[in-house]
């Protein structure tokens, strides 16, 4: 992946079709964040991953807002996908981030969200 070409890609998207970029990305995140879960409701496996996942969460989900409000001080696109997808020294984070990525640029591309329903 070419951080370069993700930043302008993501630059030359519509406010609303940045929004809509990364809340499928946040969906897409939150499915790779399941293995971090035990069988039962209670027990996490690995908390470090969790963790960074939330985090990431938490600073996708206001930066939407941001956009949504057309809030001038928001971070810049390249400073928001550096923290998204730029290497980490935790590969397995990185590849939890890629694989999310990579299934939301295919969601995208296809103009619908990838949907996981669950009984």
């Amino acid at each position: 992946m070419n951080l370069e070409s993700e930043i302008e890609f993501f630059n030359d998207l519509s406010a609303v079709e940045q929004a809509r970029l990364l809340a499928l990305f946040l969906h897409e995140l939150s499915i790779e964040a399941r293995i971090t879960y035990g069988k039962a409701a209670e027990q996490v496996l690995d908390g470090a991953r969790l963790r960074f996942v939330n985090e990431m969460t938490g600073r996708i989900a206001r930066y939407v807002e941001q956009v949504l409000s057309d809030e001038p001080g928001r971070p810049g696109v390249d400073v928001l996908l550096r923290m998204m997808l730029g290497p980490r020294a935790d590969k397995a984070a990185e590849r939890l981030v890629t694989s999310a990525y990579r299934r939301t640029l295919q969601g995208f591309d296809q103009g619908e969200a990838t949907v996981t329903l669950t009984p």
